[in-house]
């Protein structure tokens, strides 16, 4: 017999020892409709102290609901009571746990909350605010105010809270339970559980917890072996009690199982969450290869595949989705990987891809990114039926200054300066509601904010998006500037809806560069032949074709900072000047031709 079912024998020995034993006198009881109370619990003024443990007290309102009180005042209603997962669910009576959650103090209290992952909120009292990016918290509100709620995984700077003062903080509560900020979770409940009494294991016997005369609890079986009929031969009663308390054993082992099964099936759950909450808090997890199988179905569903790899879609739950990148092991010597995860760990910006995880186990390797359904930039304004701005002009704009504001935080949002390096519609990805999100750290450098200049020992980049200082140094030193010059090129492509220059074709020297015939255009003041719809799209154009002028400058001096693009950017554009002609000299031109003559860089150099 195995140890783990030799104790468990015991323990139904022990248990059938006692069977003579009555349970004391405290029936079950209950608050009108509400759950049944039984040990742990107790019914105040109407069970003796003996009938439930300490701090398990409950009472009933007038109006029959379960009342339980926390410390520091705390009252919450009990909705339900599971004996078997030892989670109680209960609910705030004003409908507004935001109102007492900063009072919880679970220190002097035998319950907790049963979702191990919490989070910080600050509350803000404002007169105006944009309730599409603010929680809202109606039920603390006073009237000419509203409240509103914020995340600690959140950036202030990124709402406008010019009219709002702060109120307080509120720490450590489950995501879900600030339902109050979500009207749509209005009738959601909060989930607290407890850890001693432990009588899961009990309930799942079929038996009850109570105290013993000592004061311990322990486990009585609810039900009653059968009398004996005297005159029974003693080989029966030993045949007899032989089988039962087998029977009983395989019972008992088999709840045993069905416990550790559903206990099993949480803590799967909770690696769910806890994988959330990684990817809340932007915190890489480390994955097995294995992990990335399940994720995965087996890489069933394929994404797509590139030269230093192929992507995979994953699923976490019903609604959270991931793509997996699985790198090739042959190419490369781990310097992208490495640059992706030491990169992306530190970054944290609606504008960038999120780093979810990855996976190091011998020969694989592998990162874990958030899933974005409409695919890349790419997919959108190189389109070959010609509809490249499908999107409109209004939602090109967005989408460039989404990107020019992910570019000044890498620049400027972090402890250390990031520098992408491979700046281009590919790595541009779009979510649900077409937000871009930097993607592709691969080719990344860091470095200190006060560092003008940027040692490389190779070229690196994508053909036609690559600053001409990264090949020679005669145009200036490699700087964040570098980011500049490919986000300009980026823009132009976005307003033409097609490359700059095609570097597949042979004769690319005979091409029509656009940014130079954009550039000619717009100086003699003539149109610039763009496929314009609604009204205000030609002034969009043009300041997005102005914008991008000025970040092709072929000297990085010449170059605006990302913060003086996204500046540009947010104006009305009427006010924008002319840059210089980046292309009027004999040397740049013969420069910019020998630009499209030199191979792609490979990215993993």
């Amino acid at each position: 017999m195995s140890p783990s079912i030799l104790s468990t024998f015991i323990l139904l020995v022990l248990v059938l020892g006692d069977l003579g034993q009555s349970f004391p006198n405290c029936p079950e009881s209950r608050c009108g409709s509400g759950p049944t109370i039984r040990f742990p619990f107790r019914l105040k003024d109407r069970q003796p102290d003996y009938c439930g443990y300490h701090g398990f007290d409950l009472s009933c309102t007038e109006r029959n609901n379960t009342l339980l009180e926390l410390p520091n005042s705390v009252k919450l209603y009990v909705q339900e009571i599971d004996y078997l997962h030892q989670v109680l669910n209960v609910s705030d009576p004003d409908h507004c746990f935001l109102r007492q959650a900063s009072n919880i103090k679970f220190s002097s209290s035998p319950f907790r909350f049963y979702d191990d992952f919490l989070y910080n909120y600050t509350l803000f009292n404002c007169t105006s605010a944009e309730r599409n990016i603010l929680g809202i918290a109606p039920c603390l509100e006073v009237p000419g105010y509203e409240v509103y709620a914020i995340t600690s995984s959140s950036r202030i700077s990124q709402y406008t809270l010019t009219s709002c003062t702060k109120m307080y903080n509120i720490f450590s509560i489950p995501y879900i339970y600030s339902y109050e900020i979500y009207p749509e979770k209005s009738n959601a409940s909060i989930q607290l559980t407890w850890a001693k009494p432990a009588c899961g294991l009990c309930e799942a016997g079929g038996g009850r917890c109570r105290f013993k005369s000592d004061g311990t609890e322990w486990c009585e079986m609810s039900r009653r072996l059968a009398p004996i009929t005297r005159g029974a031969s003693t080989k029966l009663i030993i045949a007899g009690a032989t089988l039962g308390s087998f029977l009983l054993l395989v019972a008992f082992i088999g709840l045993y199982h069905l416990y550790s099964a559903d206990r099993k099936e949480k803590e799967n759950q909770a690696r769910i969450e806890k994988f959330l909450e990684d990817y809340k808090a932007l915190t890489p997890t480390r994955y097995t290869y294995a992990d990335l199988k399940r994720i995965t179905n087996q890489f069933k569903d394929k994404l797509g595949q590139g030269a230093y790899g192929t992507v995979f879609k994953g699923k976490l739950s019903s609604e959270i989705l991931v793509a997996v990148k699985i790198l090739n092991s042959s190419t490369g010597n781990g310097d992208e990987f490495i640059n992706e995860v030491g990169t992306m760990g530190r970054i944290h910006h609606v504008n960038v891809v999120r780093l979810v995880g990855f996976c190091a186990e011998g020969f694989h390797r592998a990162l874990v990114f958030e899933f974005l359904p409409n695919e890349s930039l790419e997919k959108f304004i190189f389109s070959n039926d010609g509809h490249h701005h499908s999107l409109g002009w209004e939602k090109l704009q967005d989408i460039a200054l989404g990107i020019a504001k992910g570019i000044e935080y890498l620049h400027q949002g972090c402890d250390q300066r990031i520098l992408h390096f491979d700046i281009k519609p590919h790595n541009i990805l779009l979510d649900y509601n077409f937000t871009p999100k930097i993607s592709d750290f691969g080719l990344a450098k860091l470095c200190s904010k006060d560092q003008s200049i940027v040692s490389m020992t190779t070229a690196r980049g994508t053909m036609g998006y690559i600053a001409p200082e990264v090949f020679s140094r005669n145009f200036g030193n490699v700087s964040y500037k570098s980011d500049v010059y490919s986000f300009g090129m980026l823009l132009l492509e976005m307003v033409g809806g097609r490359k700059n220059f095609d570097v597949n074709v042979e004769n690319s020297s005979s091409q029509v560069f656009f940014p130079e015939w954009i550039y000619d255009h717009l100086d003699r003041g003539e149109d610039m032949r763009i496929r314009i719809e609604e009204e205000g799209d030609a002034q969009i154009a043009k300041k997005l074709t102005i914008v991008g002028l000025w970040c092709i400058q072929w000297f990085p001096v010449d170059r605006p900072s990302m913060t003086i693009v996204v500046q540009m950017m947010e104006g009305e554009g009427n006010d924008l000047a002319m840059p210089p002609h980046p292309f009027n000299s004999t040397g740049m031109l013969a420069g910019r031709h020998h630009h499209q003559e030199l191979p792609a860089i490979s990215e993993g150099e």
